[in-house]
């Protein structure tokens, strides 16, 4: 056995270990993006798990070293994440791919659009409507009103015409009981919401959710806000307003309506909850100010935790900023919510938490072919009536219409999840323009997008171990190298035994099982 020290604690591991296998048999998270436990070599090409010899300084990859008796090995410190934050970063500067879809990234409320699109496309309505109310509070409605920020950052737009996503949206709340989860038991905690418009009801919906016990505030009789009075009932039918809204109360949110809403709101409900977000509208001469830093044009909020000038208190939707988005106040809502819990629950106020986003910019037309190849052909689908919206036909062939554009490995992307944390940016060593993306399919199954490889070699060295007949490897020089079947042979050829263990060995979404969800 060989004795070392990690971080200065002492460890004990047979001879002939790799540094790297010791250390998280240790329990020290090195990153690494070209390791996998099944093999026995590796190709140190992503150089994530440098770590530094204690007596010398210097650092070296650990997926490749062994250890020694004495070594004294540091894992973490500034040096350390300054490398491997740049080692992300000449690795992103080749790295072709949306992680999150335009769309997603153009709603404001983060919807997953393309999750959505792809169950109703399955006819998987119930499953569909729970992607979107994880997000929107208030599907049918927004489906009606929303003027579809998201439609506008749609890849399909560039090819022909974006896809009907509010329509779809619509459609799930219409054709779904608004009630996909069980309702969690009560925590304890208590919140007061003051206002009953969109942000109100978002907010108090996504507390309720998570076991707070919400208590709406509003000066009128029925929740809704401008959602009542400045709409017409021919956009948005009362019944639609109400059957939404009640889905919402049902939960267990209290609402108390016909209540004075005034500057001392606030400073009246804190002895009595836990946390506070205000979300009345736009300031009046009864809201002053409700005692809380601000603008003629509103209350000062951190844009990232929507909490105020006080901590505890929160605000949202046109109280701090005049807009007719009823989208934006909803995905404010949701977010506020997620901070007061927080702050409830004693942890930093961050808001809710978003990761790090590869993006690549607009399709090129010499693309179009490559994304077509998983989309209904054909422009956008018009329902035949607007009061009626899509049938349960229509929307799937509608919804068949998404380009595919967010990544297979989304929640479980290796590059992803480093580049987060260790806060890369993308664009640092990009010199050149993008390289054009493509799509390969093999029959049983599994995608390979080229243009999202890391060249990590882990595909390569398991079909070699496992004797593929053609397998995977290196074709090409230098910079121009990429992985690919010998001979240029068609996916099915290289990948006939192995397949699935490479695609989720993949670090990135490189090499992904297809799947409609």
């Amino acid at each position: 056995m060989i004795k070392l020290k990690i971080n200065n604690k002492p460890a004990e591991v047979p001879d002939g270990t790799t540094v790297l296998k010791a250390l998280r048999g240790a329990g020290f998270d090195v990153p690494a993006l070209c390791w996998d436990d099944e093999l026995d070599e590796h190709i140190n090409s992503c150089m994530l798990c440098l770590v530094k010899d204690h007596a010398s300084g210097r650092m070296f990859p650990s997926c490749s070293a062994k250890v020694h008796e004495g070594m004294q090995i540091i894992t973490d410190d500034e040096e350390l994440s300054e490398a491997r934050q740049t080692g992300l970063e000449l690795l992103l500067s080749e790295h072709v791919g949306d992680c999150e879809a335009p769309c997603q990234l153009g709603c404001p409320a983060h919807m997953n659009i393309p999750r959505m699109n792809r169950l109703i496309a399955a006819g998987k309505f119930a499953d569909s409507l729970k992607v979107v109310k994880r997000d929107i509070a208030l599907p049918a409605v927004l489906g009606r009103i929303c003027p579809a920020p998201c439609e506008g950052a749609c890849h399909r737009r560039t090819v022909d015409e974006a896809v009907s996503i509010c329509l779809l949206k619509r459609f799930v709340g219409d054709e779904n009981d608004l009630h996909p989860w069980p309702v969690p038991p009560l925590n304890g905690k208590r919140v007061a919401v003051i206002g009953a418009g969109p942000a109100g009801l978002s907010a108090a919906y996504y507390l309720r959710m998570n076991g707070v016990e919400p208590t709406l505030f509003d000066m009128a009789e029925k929740p809704g806000g401008q959602l009542r009075t400045a709409i017409s009932r021919d956009i948005l039918p009362e019944e639609v307003l109400d059957r939404e809204i009640q889905s919402i109360l049902d939960t267990g949110v209290i609402f108390k309506g016909n209540t004075p809403v005034g500057d001392d709101c606030c400073s009246r409900f804190k002895e009595e909850f836990d946390a506070i977000i205000v979300a009345t509208g736009t300031l009046n001469d009864l809201t002053k100010s409700f005692q809380l830093a601000g603008t003629p044009k509103g209350l000062e909020v951190n844009k990232d935790t929507w909490e105020t000038s006080e901590a505890g208190i929160f605000a949202v939707g046109n109280v701090i900023r005049s807009s007719r988005l009823a989208i934006r106040s909803l995905g404010q809502g949701k977010e506020a919510a997620y901070s007061a819990i927080q702050y409830m629950e004693g942890k930093p106020v961050v808001g809710e938490p978003r990761m790090f986003n590869s993006k690549f910019g607009k399709l090129h037309q010499l693309e179009f072919a490559e994304y077509l190849k998983e989309a209904r052909p054909g422009k956008r689908l018009y329902p035949g009536s607007s009061e009626t919206g899509f049938t349960p036909e229509q929307a799937m062939e509608e919804a068949a219409r998404c380009l595919r554009c967010d990544c297979r490995a989304i929640d479980d992307c290796l590059l992803r999840e480093w580049s987060d944390h260790y806060h890369a940016v993308q664009k640092r060593f990009m010199t050149t323009p993008r390289r054009a993306i493509t799509k390969h399919f093999q029959t049983d199954g599994i995608v390979y997008e080229p243009q999202k490889c890391i060249k990590c070699g882990i595909c390569v060295k398991l079909t070699e171990k496992h004797r593929e007949e053609y397998g995977l490897t290196f074709v090409g020089r230098g910079f121009d190298v990429v992985v690919g079947v010998p001979y240029n042979e068609h996916l099915d050829k290289g990948l006939q035994k192995v397949a699935v263990n490479v695609a989720r060995a993949c670090p990135t979404g490189a090499l992904s099982e297809r799947n409609d969800d």
